[in-house]
């Protein structure tokens, strides 16, 4: 059977890199996506140093987990007032790559409802008009910056949609480990672990692929061993530069495969209980590891070539990599009985994600 691994995404790693932003848009006019604390931290003064009065407007308000009862006046502000650039550069975590993503998406009336309905449908469709999406990650764990997907919350109803379209590929990705270096403890271990929860659901995945597994083994290998050194040295330039690496690699594997179980199991964990989402979609691995452990022979041969070929000893490794972080493993840990674990998990296999999970079919 033929493999088939395709990213269209631009990509530009290194301390430093950055400055690229200046090519990238010569010329140009460009709106900026960015976090809140940006300012205080002087991102915001040093990208208009290097954008000049090209930058023409800015978005600073974005939100964790970007919701529509916020997104919906920042998308029609943005469509009246920002018509005009042509390109928007997120800095930032998820939610910012995910804010703009969603941002770029036009309708033909400029309001956040047509799109919300477009959204509803589950089907793909053809924007009335869209802007060129420039990604550079502030946090090593999205790999939101190398693929089309953004997921939008609407907590009020209990709802999520997602937004995977042609033009919500960027079209450059930025990876400058410069701009992780202030991430604190609690956001490093929890990106981290959204970037391993990205390169094992790439793995137990009907969509796999030989590409994509090198990519997440090297990932894996890499987040085992460098996120708990981080975690007690957040300033170690070294460690963040291959941590940063490490999430590029989980970005690149699941840009193919999408992902799978623990992050269908996620975003009910999200919704319900609050649980951020890197913690929320990297708890149940231990667990979800055991489900896969059998189900098909060439899965169980790549993750064997990370955990060794004991299951038992392979789940306890993850739990004491998980424990060593602080991050807790059980549904009870969270306030979840264990019957609505069942219903949870029962609910998650027949989700999207879900369904990518290679043991989905047998359950």
């Amino acid at each position: 059977m033929t493999a088939r691994f395709h990213n269209p995404v631009d990509t530009r790693y290194g301390y430093g890199s950055l400055k690229e932003l200046v090519s990238l848009t010569e010329g140009q006019n460009v709106a900026l996506v960015i976090f809140p604390e940006a300012r205080g931290l002087g991102l915001v003064d040093r990208i208009q140093g290097l954008l000049g009065d090209r930058l023409v407007y800015i978005i600073e308000d974005v939100q964790p987990n970007p919701d529509v009862a916020q997104l919906r006046s920042t998308y029609e502000r943005f469509w009246r007032d920002a018509a005009d650039c042509e390109t928007v550069i997120a800095v930032g975590g998820g939610s910012a790559i995910d804010t703009a993503k969603a941002l770029i998406v036009g309708t033909e009336t400029g309001t956040f409802d047509e799109l919300l309905a477009l959204l509803a449908t589950g089907k793909a469709f053809e924007p009335a008009r869209s802007k060129a999406l420039i990604a550079a990650p502030t946090t090593a764990g999205t790999g939101s910056e190398v693929t089309p997907w953004a997921t939008i919350w609407d907590s009020g109803s209990q709802k999520k949609y997602s937004l995977h379209l042609d033009c919500t590929w960027p079209k450059v990705a930025i990876i400058d480990p410069e701009l992780m270096l202030t991430v604190p403890a609690g956001v490093t271990v929890s990106t981290g672990l959204d970037a391993l929860s990205h390169a094992l659901e790439s793995i137990w995945n009907i969509n796999a692929n030989p590409v994509s597994d090198n990519f997440a083994i090297s990932a894996i290998r890499d987040i085992l061993e460098c996120l708990p050194q981080l975690y007690r040295d957040l300033s170690n330039k070294e460690l963040r530069s291959r941590m940063a690496l490490a999430a590029l690699k989980a970005g690149m594997a699941f840009s193919n495969t999408k992902t799978a179980l623990a992050h269908s199991i996620s975003y009910e964990m999200t919704l319900r209980y609050g649980l951020p989402h890197g913690i929320a979609c990297s708890f149940t691995l231990p667990l979800v590891l055991g489900l896969a452990w059998g189900q098909d022979e060439a899965r169980d041969r790549t993750l064997q070539q990370v955990f060794g070929c004991d299951l038992i000893t392979a789940q306890s490794q993850l739990r004491a990599f998980l424990h060593a972080l602080q991050v807790k493993t059980e549904f009870t840990d969270y306030g979840v009985s264990a019957k609505e674990a069942e219903e949870i998990i029962a609910f998650a296999m027949q989700g999207a994600r879900g369904k990518n999970f290679i043991g989905s079919q047998a359950a």
